[in-house]
């Protein structure tokens, strides 16, 4: 993996060990949703998280974002303290969630209208965004549909727009959560290389939450594997794969022995969990 940042550069999130529990009765019990993360992402890093349902995934992505604090550790982002809602990133997730009664273009506008320093000059800079718009649309290959509502979109189409909408700000970090779940396998792999194209163009820091362990390893320069509740990382896999990655590296041997891995490592965090509630039920 090419690295141009030597190790002496702050990490851009930076989880120093983080745990977090819902309310105060269940911190008084002990009974934390995430627990001891510690995570350094460097600047330009693509993380994807992955492990079994109900590991803390989102509530990790919750940190992040500053949308919830933790009841033990410190989180920084791009060098601050994270103290409330992080104004420096994107987000999409699986359900697109374009407004009906915006067009496309419109919907991908929506941050411009209401984010900072962009809100106050939208109105006299309308036009030039409405270029940005376009072609970021155009480049996700949406050309044509920019004037079109989301009810005249496929999912996917949705989706693509969704990502626009995620970075026409131009973020600093994009957070995706299951993005391109509900999609079928071909749509999805489309979206995956416009990804991967947008990030190579952009260098933005991206952390993936994703369920699909063959998305993680095609798309992420690091992959960790979740633990069943409370959610704590316990594999961290660097993918040393060359960019730029084609499809075709999700046939050869190399791709699938690392996707194996990773199934292995989620197959024996759910066998634990699977004996530990069985042990349980006896006690």
């Amino acid at each position: 993996m090419s690295d141009t940042h030597t190790s002496t550069t702050a990490p851009f999130v930076d989880f120093q060990d983080v745990w977090l529990a819902y309310n105060e009765e269940l911190l008084a019990a002990n009974h934390f949703a995430v627990e001891a993360i510690d995570l350094k992402v460097k600047q330009g890093e693509f993380i994807a998280i992955v492990g079994p349902s109900g590991c803390g995934k989102s509530t990790f992505m919750k940190l992040t974002t500053g949308l919830k604090m933790p009841s033990m550790g410190k989180i920084r982002i791009d060098g601050q303290p994270v103290t409330g809602p992080v104004k420096i990133s994107g987000m999409a997730f699986q359900a697109p969630s374009l407004l009906p009664w915006r067009t496309t273009v419109d919907n991908v506008l929506l941050p411009l209208e209401i984010v900072e320093p962009y809100r106050s000059t939208f109105k006299s800079k309308r036009k030039e965004y409405v270029e940005r718009a376009r072609k970021l649309l155009q480049k996700v290959g949406l050309g044509g549909y920019e004037d079109k509502f989301p009810w005249q979109l496929s999912g996917g189409m949705q989706q693509r727009a969704s990502i626009c909408r995620a970075l026409i700000h131009e973020p600093k970090m994009l957070l995706l959560d299951e993005p391109f779940g509900a999609l079928d396998a071909f749509t999805r792999e489309e979206l995956w290389c416009i990804l991967r194209d947008l990030w190579t163009e952009q260098r933005f820091n991206v952390i993936l939450v994703t369920h699909d362990l063959r998305e993680s390893v095609f798309l992420a320069d690091t992959v960790y594997v979740m633990s069943k509740s409370p959610g704590r990382f316990v594999v961290r896999r660097e993918i040393e794969l060359p960019r730029p990655r084609e499809l075709e590296l999700t046939y050869t041997k190399e791709f699938t022995d690392i996707v194996l891995e990773l199934r292995g490592h989620i197959g024996a965090i759910r066998s634990n969990a699977i004996a530990a509630a069985a042990a349980a039920s006896h006690a």
